[in-house]
């Protein structure tokens, strides 16, 4: 493990505060990269997020992919936590703490919004950044890719439904040009050119070829990761200075979110005896969210100084230092899983020079 990798939290720590800091002394130069944006959809973030993501899509290996079919229990986890659980627990979270617990320090409106925003992110699974967690953990890039592929289908027709529902509105309108873009961008056009890279790769000299490149790329993949931190940081340095006891108080069970769906998760992998490689995956995919796709919607819908675009804001700032605890949780908690990939479980398909 190298020197970025071993120290992970300590830059992550250091890329946080660096936003922090630089957005209060050069808050134009964050203005104008935060206004460099289609959609939603930031155009320097999603460059530093392909950084994270290429190296992964590269390790993608097709020929495996058919094959999940055989061992379908980590997808079918997934999405029964993606779906039929998450979205409950965080709106069951946000009414305990905002109609209950925190009833006397917020107005019944704001704690509406608040809780608002919080089903937003509940129903907005994860489509970039899991990849990010996968890797770290080590995660079967090919069954990964066909877990965030599926629940990516599933959202573009359940998503707007499932947010209606809980938020108890009937006219509630999706920005189909962030859904989809975003998924263009982060799963697509990666995909595409990892599939262009590892072709290549495999002519030139085969899985070797493939492990040595991706190697070379890893610290481009973590300097990816935390320029995104430090821009996402310096993007809500003056919200977070402005409103610190609210971020507190929608901190809180945002975080009992996470951590409690990643164990429920993680627990129901290792009881189904799933491999580490799908196991960690599918604990990360139902904790980490959408949040672009979320923030759209609370805009849309209260207005961009709500109290629901400032809790789908405080899931931005929350995810990065949960799911690197997360990570690590999964990562020395390795030795509970069967040690057997995907690819193990089945007859290796003999290699075609085309990945």
């Amino acid at each position: 493990m190298g020197i970025f990798e071993r120290f992970l939290s300590i830059w992550v720590a250091l890329g946080i505060v660096a936003g922090t800091l630089l957005s209060l002394v050069f808050p134009s130069l964050f203005e104008a990269v935060a206004a460099f944006e289609f959609a939603h959809v930031n155009g320097v973030i999603a460059v530093f997020i392909w950084m994270m993501i290429y190296p992964m899509m590269i390790q993608v290996n097709f020929a495996s992919i058919k094959e999940v079919g055989r061992q379908p229990q980590g997808l079918i986890l997934t999405l029964v936590v993606n779906w039929l659980i998450k979205p409950f627990t965080m709106a069951a979270l946000g009414w305990v703490f905002f109609r209950v617990i925190f009833a006397d320090l917020v107005d019944p409106q704001t704690a509406s919004e608040y809780i608002a925003g919080m089903i937003l992110l509940g129903v907005a699974p994860c489509t970039a950044m899991v990849f990010v967690w996968s890797q770290l953990t080590r995660g079967n890039a090919s069954y990964t890719l066909v877990q965030v592929s599926v629940n990516d289908i599933i959202m573009i027709f359940a998503f707007a439904p499932l947010a209606a529902l809980l938020l108890g509105l009937t006219d509630l309108t999706v920005p189909w040009d962030t859904l989809l873009l975003s998924v263009a961008l982060y799963v697509v056009a990666p995909l595409l050119a990892g599939m262009l890279t590892r072709r290549w790769l495999m002519g030139r000299g085969g899985e070797p070829a493939v492990s040595d490149f991706v190697a070379r790329l890893k610290p481009v993949s973590i300097l990816g990761l935390l320029a995104t931190v430090t821009l996402l940081f310096g993007f809500q340095a003056e919200t977070m200075l402005r409103n610190p006891l609210a971020i507190v108080l929608i901190a809180i069970p945002l975080l009992i979110q996470s951590y409690g769906i990643f164990f429920i998760a993680y627990g129901s992998a290792k009881a189904m005896k799933l491999p580490h490689d799908i196991a960690a995956p599918a604990g990360l995919i139902g904790t980490s969210n959408f949040f672009e796709l979320a923030v759209a919607v609370a805009i849309s819908l209260f207005g961009l100084t709500s109290g629901a675009a400032l809790a789908t804001v405080v899931g931005v700032l929350v995810e990065v230092p949960v799911m690197l605890t997360l990570v690590a949780i999964a990562n020395r908690t390795r030795h509970w899983f069967p040690t057997a990939r995907l690819e193990d479980a089945v007859e290796k398909p003999r290699d075609s020079g085309v990945g």
